[in-house]
């Protein structure tokens, strides 16, 4: 069986869950925390980040681009990814917006400061930062709700790794209740469809112990 190691709030680990859940490719998920080093875990992925996929070959696929992008390569069906190169240039162009942008402004601020440093023992939140998340989250969902008047689904008119991304990003927000989706029915529209799908289930089943969701976070009717 291959082998997903996965910190369940981290944005990039839930992409390659998703991506897997979406072709219908079965693996073992192990949770791992990057806080604690392991050395077992530091010789499959020297930077000590998750997720890292190890197929059933033994073949190791480190990082979160890196397999995201093996995903795609070498399980092709259902395509993620859109064909023509302009449209992929898009997809990723989205996609990096909220693995990058949206964890630099919102992430690091809310999930990291409010659970990770609990969970890592790395100190008391940061009170400035959390004000800076919950005022930056607002901006992104508006983002998001711009893309989603305009198109089927975020980056055109399928699915995409672009969804795929956006939504891991929110769900790790929402898991800290920190997703004003009164205030953004586009956005929550959006969400839902996502949230829906059976690809998300396993999303909606974390559970950290001594650290678990509103009741909302896996209610489909929110």
């Amino acid at each position: 069986m291959r082998i997903l190691y996965h910190h369940p709030l981290h944005p990039l680990c839930r992409v390659a869950r998703i991506m897997l859940a979406e072709k219908g490719i079965p693996f073992e998920p192990v949770i791992e925390k990057p806080w604690e080093r392991r050395v077992e875990f530091l010789a499959l992925n020297p930077s000590g980040e998750p997720p890292v996929l190890v197929e059933e070959d033994g073949t190791v696929v480190a990082g979160g681009l890196a397999v995201m992008e093996y995903l795609e390569e070498a399980y092709p069906d259902p395509p993620l990814m859109p064909r023509d190169i302009p449209h992929r240039a898009e997809v990723r162009r989205i996609a990096d917006w909220f693995l990058h942008k949206f964890d630099r402004e919102v992430t690091e601020n809310l999930v990291g400061e409010k659970l990770i440093k609990r969970l890592s023992g790395q100190g008391h939140p940061y009170a400035p930062a959390i004000r800076a998340g919950l005022a930056n989250v607002h901006y992104h969902l508006d983002y998001i709700a711009y893309l989603a008047e305009r198109r089927p689904w975020l980056a055109g008119p399928a699915l995409t790794v672009a969804d795929i991304a956006a939504a891991a990003a929110l769900s790790c927000l929402d898991y800290v209740d920190n997703v004003p989706w009164d205030s953004h029915q586009e956005a929550r529209d959006w969400y839902a469809r996502i949230k829906s799908r059976p690809s998300f289930r396993a999303i909606l089943a974390d559970n950290i112990a001594g650290c678990p969701p509103p009741r909302h976070y896996a209610d489909l009717d929110f």
